[in-house]
């Protein structure tokens, strides 16, 4: 039997109770996920935000040189999904403590997927 071999984390998180304002604020996000980036040490290559006006929320993601951290968020349910997915040895568990610093109200459910290949034999 082969061994996998853990390359990175895959952080999901369903974030309940904000502000519905702030969802909608694609500034504010941004912000947001680059001090996620930063506690965790991660390399911003790009990052992309939009808008869906209105009443609409924001979707959004930092292409990191470690992978990405993106959100997708809907304010008429005070809702967020955020994916931080960290490839190497960097500190998504930072990023997600970050988070829970700068969201202190907020409710969070926080699945940890390790992602993994398999050699060939």
């Amino acid at each position: 039997m082969q061994n996998n071999h853990i390359i990175g984390q895959h952080c999901l998180l369903d974030v309940y109770q904000l502000d519905s304002k702030w969802l909608q604020n694609s500034s504010a996000i941004e912000q947001l996920l680059r001090q996620l980036a930063q506690a965790a040490q991660a390399h911003i290559l790009e990052s992309y935000f939009h808008t869906f006006g209105g009443s609409g929320g924001v979707t959004g993601v930092l292409l990191l040189a470690e992978s990405h951290i993106s959100i997708h968020t809907w304010p008429e349910h005070q809702y967020a999904a955020i994916d931080i997915f960290m490839c190497g040895k960097l500190l998504a568990e930072a990023a997600v403590t970050e988070l829970k610093q700068l969201l202190p109200d907020a409710q969070m459910h926080i699945r940890w997927l390790a992602r993994t290949y398999q050699p060939k034999a």
